[in-house]
């Protein structure tokens, strides 16, 4: 019985050591960081009760091989759709807002151009310029595809189609 109990805590363990999560940061670290060390940043849009957000975090967020290659070549951004605090960007403070029966962050909703659709997930370069927004879950395996589509910079040369072809997927 001890044996049994020390090979599953064992399994555990490991299990734990060998699970990666994405490095999520606030709107304003990653624009902090950016600064210092310029690198893509990903911006997860979600609110706290879309069902298809907690989703893409359960499924596709939390593959080993997906967070690995967020951490490794983005600023991830978990930015929620109806922040209550101001948030300072480009010149101008973003506040929350709540009219009739909605309510969202005006930060979100420009990035979003206006259209609150959650999940959305937003990409940037270095220079902080929106380079794409990609509303609705996004599975693991579409998921890889976009994150090499934009950090190896295929966007400025290739279409998505054509980019298909060529991708030779990790997972």
């Amino acid at each position: 019985m001890k044996k049994t109990i020390l090979i599953v805590f064992t399994l555990l363990l490991s299990g734990i050591s060998f699970a990666q999560e994405v490095n999520w940061l606030s709107f304003e670290e990653a624009m902090k960081l950016n600064d210092e060390s310029p690198r893509q940043i990903l911006i997860d849009v979600y609110t706290d009760w879309c069902g298809w957000c907690k989703k893409m975090d359960k499924d596709t967020y939390s593959n080993a091989v997906i967070a690995t290659y967020i951490n490794t070549h983005f600023y991830a951004v978990k930015l929620n759709g109806e922040h209550k605090k101001d948030i300072k960007f480009n010149n101008h403070t973003f506040k929350f807002k709540k009219e009739k029966n909605t309510k969202y962050h005006e930060l979100a909703a420009a990035l979003m151009d206006g259209k609150l659709s959650y999940p959305t997930t937003l990409f940037m370069d270095e220079n902080k310029v929106l380079l794409n927004r990609i509303p609705g879950y996004i599975s693991t395996v579409e998921m890889e595809k976009v994150l090499a589509y934009f950090n190896e910079k295929k966007y400025k040369t290739e279409k998505w189609g054509k980019f298909l072809k060529t991708f030779k997927s990790k997972l």
